[in-house]
């Protein structure tokens, strides 16, 4: 069967690595996505290009609980307080440039992909120095979020797909915020389900 579109729902969930590594994500969305061109022989590569978006209006960030901490300064002794705790917003990602390989059996379609999106949360993320409103510090409401990753459609019926995938993900404001700290590595996992026209 020729499959052209593809939309369907998915979830997804993560965790942060390195020295994000005590972050975990959680989200829910919705995807839709065109094949662009017919297969291209290209040896072990063969397949062919499609592009997606996909919305999350459920995005959230588990972070380590708030604390404070006093420092010692020339004027004696500061308590800096650290945000912290869950974060909640929307993201967007309106570009994914996936390669779908070309299927060796009529079920499963291995895939990868490279994407770019934004996300936007209620409070300023990650967290950072808490500082008083309107006065300059911290992070940012929005951030950027490039990102690649690998994964199969495991058609169930020739209209009818399950998909895992695994992405890495980078979260950065690109300094729109006084502070840029980021989540330079996450891994997350990705689940969905998809109907083909």
């Amino acid at each position: 069967m020729h499959r052209t579109w593809e939309f369907g729902p998915f979830t997804q969930g993560g965790t942060g690595v390195g020295d994000r590594f005590n972050y975990q994500f959680f989200s829910l969305g919705i995807q839709a996505g065109r094949n662009l061109t017919p297969i291209i022989h290209a040896g072990p590569f063969t397949g062919r290009f499609e592009m997606d978006v996909n919305i999350m209006p459920l995005w959230q960030a588990y972070t380590p609980s708030p604390y404070s901490v006093v420092v010692t300064t020339p004027d004696g002794p500061v308590t800096e307080n650290h945000g912290g705790g869950v974060f909640r917003g929307v993201s967007v990602t309106p570009v994914t440039f996936r390669w779908n390989f070309r299927p060796t059996s009529r079920r499963f379609v291995p895939w990868f992909q490279a994407a770019a999106g934004c996300i936007y949360t209620t409070h300023k993320f990650p967290p950072d120095l808490e500082v008083p409103k309107g006065t300059p510090g911290g992070t940012s409401v929005f951030n950027f979020s490039p990102q690649g990753g690998i994964g199969f459609h495991y058609f169930k019926r020739d209209n009818r797909s399950f998909d895992l995938g695994l992405n890495a993900i980078h979260i950065s404001s690109a300094s729109l915020g006084d502070r840029n700290p980021g989540v330079n590595a996450s891994l997350w996992v990705q689940i969905g389900y998809t109907w083909w026209k």
